[in-house]
């Protein structure tokens, strides 16, 4: 923090100290002390959550953890029997659903892609309501039988404390993306106990950048939230899994195809993950708040079949690979666990699908070691082993992200001598994935916003407007229309709501299935739609694309209306499908015959 300058009496050159703000923001060092704090505020944050966890588990089930448990009651009220089971993921929706609604629609789904986002296209900014809502949501998700993970959550909780820290300082847009890695690091590293993973993870798929001051940063956050992590919650790793010993050369090229398959379920993990995903929001046509606890309905269903998919399911991880289950159940198990994972996004869950791809690799791998078992005794060890070769080859081939698939199952294992089969079916599997999808399980999410993260802009020139890419709007209602027409014209659209217009096609707003629904219920009210019309976000035909997309990306109904420039007319509808159709390169016609 020393500067230095000629300003004595007598010529001496003196020492002048840099204003700490100033070395804060523009010293190479400054940057230390910053990253050790986001460090230890993510490792209390991932502290903090683990606990919320198990005390949403714990008040839903009573139980810690209710994967491993099998068909049994609630244990703290007998009486509701297992078909409690059923009715919890509705009654969690109902709380976090209006949680995440109304106070923060980014906090939905799996945390990860809305991180790399801000990264790409905000510069790091994030909320700072985001680490709250989504700590409570999430808990309550997982608790109220979401079957999905906590890591997704706790790297977009821990990238909003870095984003915050460097909101708050003042920092540049370098230093603020670079501080929502820090937090990204520590979040992974907290939670999994793995100080190694978590810079790989960060610089892998949040910067991708591996430059050496990034590096650093990024390291001395993630080994302070293990220490944090550790202080608290003690040293012993989260999974405890045996360990193996490759049989010979043989058995490592049966490892490389186990890679291989279970990068190519990996990828088939993501395509099942987006195609329920948009099931659902066709499907529904109700308010956004209400849509989890609707949907919970479908969630408790699957969970009545295989209840081993409750929350995270790291137990049931751990009785796979230690052989405690036949191969038709571990093939349920993963077939299930898409299924089940799916369904809680796609219904408006709050969860990461990180834990979840590890699940799917450890069972769907361990069936695959079973078999090969069965075919090669002699040549061949525990069908755990392939278990752990599946977390990683499913994650790699789900991620493309090789290095954090390698280096977190060698941290959860700590067994060196897995680490050349290890190595070699990561290889294998990400070149699977890559070869089968374009997009990872990540960057699909942003691809269909219209944004390319690998070369960090969107799909489209500067110069598109709302008005080039726009569709058709529904067909308008009256505001005289009665409420029986008005329930047809609901069911014949697709958008989940009718645009209302008076006499002269001035636009009134829009008509929502809710409000119909609620004034047939009632039975008595208003004669016409005009009372019930409401008003929501529109962008205008001649606003940039860009300018649109933060509107269509909160826009509770499939799409948002687009009005002309005075702001009178309907012009048109703006959906995902639309921005993603004007993103794609025209057709190359072919060549003309000579």
């Amino acid at each position: 923090m020393l500067a230095f300058t000629s300003g004595s009496p007598n010529g001496a050159i003196m020492p002048r100290r840099t204003p700490f703000p100033t070395w804060l923001r523009e010293s190479s060092t400054g940057i230390v002390p910053v990253a050790v704090s986001v460090g230890v505020a993510v490792g209390v944050a991932a502290v903090g959550f683990r606990w919320l966890i198990v005390g949403a588990t714990m008040l839903f089930t009573g139980y810690t953890d209710f994967s491993a448990q099998g068909r049994v009651g609630h244990n703290g009220v007998p009486a509701l029997g297992f078909w409690f089971v059923v009715l919890t993921p509705v009654i969690a929706g109902l709380v976090y659903g209006p949680l995440v609604s109304w106070l923060a629609p980014e906090a939905r789904g799996h945390g990860v892609p809305e991180v790399m986002f801000a990264v790409a296209e905000r510069g790091g900014h994030i909320p700072a309501r985001i680490p709250m809502v989504k700590s409570l949501a999430s808990a309550l998700c997982i608790g109220g039988g979401g079957s999905v993970g906590r890591e997704g959550p706790i790297v977009q909780i821990g990238a909003a404390l870095g984003s915050t820290a460097a909101q708050l300082l003042k920092l540049n847009t370098p230093r603020m993306r670079l501080l929502v890695a820090c937090g990204a690091s520590a979040g992974i590293s907290a939670t999994f106990n793995a100080p190694l993973a978590g810079p790989f993870f960060a610089m892998e798929l949040i910067l991708r950048d591996f430059a050496a001051e990034s590096f650093a940063a990024v390291v001395l956050a993630s080994v302070t939230a293990s220490v944090v992590g550790r202080s608290l919650l003690g040293d012993s790793p989260f999974l405890t899994l045996p360990s193996f010993t490759p049989h010979g050369g043989v058995e490592y090229l049966l490892f490389i195809v186990a890679g291989a398959v279970l990068g190519l379920v990996g990828v088939a993990f993501s395509k099942v993950l987006y195609l329920i995903e948009d099931v659902c929001d066709w499907a529904w046509r109700g308010p956004q708040w209400l849509r989890p606890a609707v949907g919970g309905l479908l969630l408790g269903g699957v969970l009545w079949v295989l209840p081993q998919l409750y929350g995270v399911g790291y137990p049931v991880l751990e009785n796979a690979i230690a052989g405690r289950y036949t191969v038709a159940l571990l093939i349920a198990l993963m077939v299930g666990k898409m299924l089940a994972t799916s369904l809680t996004i796609g219904i408006g869950g709050s969860g990461g699908v990180f834990a979840p791809t590890l699940f799917i690799g450890a069972v769907g791998g361990t069936a695959v070691g079973a078999a090969v078992h069965g075919l090669l005794p002699s040549m061949t060890g525990s069908p755990g082993a392939y278990g752990l070769i599946g977390m990683a080859g499913a994650l790699a081939g789900a991620t493309r992200a090789p290095i954090t698939a390698v280096v977190i199952i060698f941290e959860l294992t700590g067994e060196y001598s897995i680490i050349l089969p290890l190595m070699a079916a990561v290889a294998v599997s990400t070149g699977v994935g890559k070869l089968l999808s374009k997009d990872t399980i990540y960057t699909r999410k942003l691809t269909r916003r219209g944004v390319d993260i690998v070369s960090g802009h969107r799909h489209r020139p500067p110069t598109v407007r709302v008005a080039d890419v726009v569709s058709s709007p529904p067909a308008t209602l009256h505001e005289t229309a009665t409420l029986a027409t008005a329930a047809e014209a609901l069911q014949r659209t697709e958008v989940g709501a009718v645009p209302v217009v008076d006499d002269s096609g001035v636009y009134r707003g829009i008509l929502s299935a809710q409000a119909i629904a609620d004034a047939l219920t009632r039975g008595y009210g208003p004669t016409t739609v005009r009372e019930l019309v409401t008003t929501c976000p529109t962008v205008t035909a001649d606003a940039p694309l860009g300018q649109a997309m933060p509107v269509l990306d909160a826009a509770p109904a499939i799409g948002v209306p687009v009005i002309s420039a005075d702001g009178a007319r309907l012009a048109g509808w703006l959906t995902h499908k639309d921005v993603l159709h004007a993103s794609s390169p025209p057709a190359q016609s072919p060549p003309a015959q000579t």
